[in-house]
């Protein structure tokens, strides 16, 4: 009776000051033996399904498939960081593929980080739509509710190259940091719009969740639907992606623009097909050709360009998506290559911003290839 007193009175605690998100943050983590999201954490969300078409295109294979045996480096990188799958795409059939664990081709995780990118994939069409005048568009005309000094001054290139300006801490372990609240708390727009543009927009690079988090809440007033519903619509149907994905959202559905979209290998993979035709899918322009040509490309920092990370390993050029977890998808289009690697876990930073394990995976399969 002692104990179940304690409880209820932590929990009223926790509520009373504002801090409920704990809650939700404790049952998708602690309670189930982690100390941070995983993979696998849609289970402990509400989600919004990304709907796919009829035509659900298969990834051809090529004529080399499993051929090749993982290098000891790079086999031993995917075991240390517990992979689930390895996927490697050469001239628009797969090459190489692996699994782990249980998990196949059509397994469904999270993918973290990797959701950025798709965020400002689905801005850049709203723009070729004409929802958006273009990407110097003022973000306060869609959502009026912005403060802070430089508010005025916000335009929506600003949150896709990280340069907003907006007052954000991103921390990842601690649980009482702003990137956690926007992770597990109940009301992410409200969240964002008491958050004032305290610092000058477009003028220096600092990564923050929140960023893209406010050009989905643009695209949601833009739109008038959820962010699901678009990607379903503008991407995943026009790339005839065979399984239907999710995307984590709030209490009142709405979706986690920085994060949480959950699908396959395969299926991410044509995202970076997409990248490696500039935006052409199959004969159909999906992005502008200037556009997926420029995301690619350093911006206001050597190392990011358009919601991706821009990379020289042993002196090739790459970009790529990336989530906390180390989920990538890697675009290397000098040698018609994109890489997917999905897992628990990654390796260190390195001091040029990227981690260990991308650089490993580069070199690794370019030694494969003999390129």
């Amino acid at each position: 009776m002692g104990i179940a007193l304690i409880l209820l009175l932590l929990v009223l605690g926790i509520q009373l000051t504002g801090n409920g998100y704990l809650l939700k943050a404790a049952r998708g983590t602690y309670l189930h033996g982690n100390n941070s999201a995983t993979i696998d954490d849609a289970r402990f969300f509400d989600t919004n399904t990304v709907g796919t078409g009829s035509d659900n295109w298969e990834w051809p294979l090529h004529q080399n498939y499993n051929e090749t045996a993982l290098t000891d480096r790079l086999e031993s990188t995917l075991q240390e960081t517990n992979s689930i799958a390895f996927l490697a795409i050469k001239n628009d059939s797969i090459i190489l593929e692996q699994y782990w664990n249980g998990y196949s081709d059509s397994s469904r995780t999270n993918s973290f980080s990797m959701a950025k990118t798709i965020t400002t994939f689905l801005a850049q069409i709203a723009i070729q739509k004409g929802i958006f005048k273009s990407w110097e568009q003022k973000v306060k005309d869609f959502l009026p509710e912005l403060k802070g000094p430089y508010s005025d001054e916000l335009e929506l290139w600003h949150l896709s190259t990280m340069s907003s300006g907006l007052h954000w801490d991103e921390h990842y372990k601690n649980p009482f940091s702003i990137t956690a609240k926007a992770y597990y708390g109940s009301d992410i727009k409200e969240l964002l719009l008491s958050l004032p543009i305290d610092e000058e927009p477009g003028k220096k690079y600092n990564y923050q969740s929140g960023s893209p988090q406010l050009l989905g809440l643009a695209l949601i007033e833009a739109t008038g639907k959820s962010l699901s519903e678009l990607t379903s619509e503008w991407l995943w149907k026009p790339l005839s992606a065979k399984h239907k994905a999710t995307w984590h959202t709030d209490d009142n559905g709405i979706e986690m623009a920085f994060c949480c979209f959950n699908s396959n290998a395969r299926d991410f993979a044509r995202f970076g097909k997409l990248m490696i035709h500039h935006g052409n899918w199959n004969g159909q322009q999906i992005l502008d050709s200037t556009f997926a040509k420029k995301a690619g490309k350093s911006a206001l920092s050597p190392y990011y360009g358009y919601s991706f990370w821009v990379i020289e390993s042993n002196g090739i050029e790459a970009f790529y998506q990336r989530g906390i977890l180390g989920q990538y998808i890697i675009t290397i289009p000098a040698q018609d290559l994109v890489i997917v690697r999905l897992g628990h876990k990654r390796m260190k930073d390195l001091p040029d911003q990227h981690t260990e394990d991308v650089h490993i995976i580069i070199e690794e399969v370019l030694k494969m290839q003999n390129v």
